[in-house]
């Protein structure tokens, strides 16, 4: 198998196991809020509000899948509907206070974790993960 080969395919199995290892700490973190979970709620709190269709369109997921998630978490009391007041056929899906707190508790503790993670790696090893991580989202964008 040629270097770059065994490179792309390295990077895909350590992307795997990042990603499960992301969604067992969502679930230590808060047992009832799931990496999509926390991911729509936190994607509600950064833009101070949306629609349940905004969403699925963002993280191109499946209506249905955006109606279960936010169905849970408005069970749990971490999000409420409110009427848009520019069109009042629309409802706009917000964090309730009790979900703003939530998410603050697990982002913080996810900070925490990525501290303890990167704690012994030098500056200059921090700022390239970080460089090639930008540049492998937005290429992830650019492609869809």
């Amino acid at each position: 198998m040629p270097h770059r080969d065994e490179s792309v395919e390295t990077i895909q199995q350590e992307m795997t196991a990042f990603a499960r290892r992301a969604r067992a700490t969502a679930a230590r973190m808060h047992p009832e809020l799931s990496l999509v979970s926390y991911t729509l709620l936190a994607h509600l709190d950064d833009q101070q509000g949306c629609r349940a269709t905004d969403l699925a369109a963002h993280y191109l997921l499946d209506k249905s899948t955006v109606s279960r998630q936010i169905a849970a978490l408005e069970k749990l009391g971490f999000v409420e509907r409110r009427v848009d007041p520019d069109d009042q056929r629309v409802q706009v899906l917000h964090p309730t206070e009790k979900g703003a707190q939530v998410l603050a508790n697990v982002t913080a503790s996810r900070r925490q974790a990525f501290h303890e993670r990167l704690a012994d790696w030098d500056e200059d090893d921090l700022d390239r993960f970080a460089t090639y991580l930008r540049r492998y989202n937005a290429a992830q964008e650019r492609l869809g």
